[in-house]
């Protein structure tokens, strides 16, 4: 994208606040004291994608299984719709063929409204949004999204609106977390994928991978995967505030042979930094926000069982998964087609061992910031990594395919819904 979309150093500057504060360390802390307090329960929900469920864990220590949630209850109704659609069926089968490795996908993500009392899902197969109430397991609201296929979500710090990606019109919506109804909606590059709000939910990030399910992976086939950029927009007005192309910053830091697809990302805790994963990459690079360049890139081991085909690599993936310790001193990453997550030390970039896991395809924090928690997607299970020896720590099992990990909140006695 040309040099001219970039901010002012004071727009830029106003950007790099504090999202991980607001979902991390003192302030998740402060949340789980909360929740205590109205009588909630801090868990984590994993999305098993070719189930249909949601398994809901404890958020830190053993991470046990506490209950299930059908995120899926209207699937008759939802596939009757669907076949009686040539279009629709089309692009359904198109999903099962491509990113769902001949499996429908059910649930990419999902966050709890503030109250404990739903769960907001983003269906891809489907093409919608979907909030399920937690006790009975009836749905409460469904969005369906411009295009035919929901991906990634995030939720604002205060809890109050969600946004999701509308992976096939090129589209994030932002929707009332509560009722359903649309707040806004904004323009983004091919096939948007991962949204983070930042500085206090002032601003709202999406960054788009482009075309990852044809077989034209070779680097000098990179200019038909689309137009892949980060957009960032005001998260009131959902106006465009910057764009910020990678190719360009890549190619200034003398990485030309690097996709720009960005997948994954963590920002520091004061938003300086973030931290990002790329298709087809072993690694994850370091992009300065307030002088907007990429500083640093880590290489991380390859597993020499791992196929070197890149067209064998699940969705242009190699690593897929990055977070970061409430502190900001370490990065877990999954490194998703080399079967291993580990924890880097973000000030020397030095991993710590890798800790074998079966195609983890996340990265998440657990409740209480001592351990990284990656979904293992080819083992169905969740793993907890300690942060400070980068050893495994605690594993559970879940359902087919688990994908999104994402802390939330029920009622402190909830075990699953009375319908289930």
């Amino acid at each position: 994208m040309p040099s001219e979309h970039r901010g002012s150093t004071r727009i830029v500057l106003s950007l790099a606040a504090a999202l991980v504060l607001a979902v991390t360390g003192s302030t998740a802390a402060s949340a789980s004291a909360q929740a205590k307090a109205t009588g909630l329960r801090e868990v984590m929900f994993v999305g098993n994608n070719w189930d249909g469920t949601a398994d809901v864990i404890k958020s830190s220590g053993d991470l046990a299984r506490i209950g299930r949630i059908n995120v899926i209850p209207d699937k008759d109704q939802r596939l009757a719709e669907i076949y009686l659609n040539p279009i629709k069926l089309a692009f359904f089968l198109g999903i099962r063929l491509g990113p769902g490795e001949g499996h429908d996908q059910f649930v990419d993500d999902m966050y709890s409204t503030p109250d404990g009392s739903a769960i907001v899902v983003s269906r891809p197969s489907f093409a919608d949004v979907v909030s399920i109430d937690v006790a009975t397991g009836k749905i409460n609201w469904r969005f369906p999204v411009s295009g035919f296929r929901a991906d990634h979500m995030a939720v604002s710090p205060d809890g109050k609106r969600v946004a999701v990606s509308a992976s096939t019109s090129n589209t994030v919506h932002v929707l009332d977390i509560e009722t359903g109804e649309q707040l806004g909606s904004f323009a983004t590059g091919d096939k948007p994928h991962e949204n983070v709000f930042t500085d206090g939910g002032k601003y709202l990030w999406n960054m788009s991978i482009g075309e990852v399910n044809t077989a034209l992976d070779d680097p000098s086939m990179d200019w038909t995967k689309g137009d892949r950029r980060i957009t960032v927009v005001d998260a009131n007005t959902y106006r465009q505030v910057k764009v910020i192309d990678m190719r360009e910053r890549l190619d200034a830091f003398g990485r030309k042979d690097l996709s720009d697809a960005v997948r994954p990302v963590a920002f520091t805790p004061d938003e300086s930094k973030l931290y990002f994963q790329v298709s087809f990459f072993n690694g994850f690079l370091e992009y300065d926000v307030a002088k907007d360049k990429i500083t640093r890139a880590k290489t991380l081991p390859k597993n020499p069982a791992t196929s070197e085909d890149r067209t064998t690599w699940v969705n242009d993936s190699r690593h897929h998964g990055l977070s970061m310790s409430p502190d900001g001193k370490k990065l877990c990453v999954a490194g998703t087609m080399d079967d291993y997550a580990t924890v880097v030390d973000r000030e020397s970039l030095q991993e710590g061992p890798l800790v074998p896991a079966s195609k983890p395809y996340w990265a998440t924090v657990s409740g209480d910031g001592t351990s990284c928690v990656v979904s293992e997607s080819g083992a169905d299970r969740v793993t907890a990594i300690d942060f400070a020896t980068g050893e495994k720590t605690a594993s559970v099992t879940v359902g087919d395919h688990p994908q999104r990990v994402r802390i939330g909140h029920v009622a402190a006695d909830w075990t699953g819904p009375s319908t289930s």
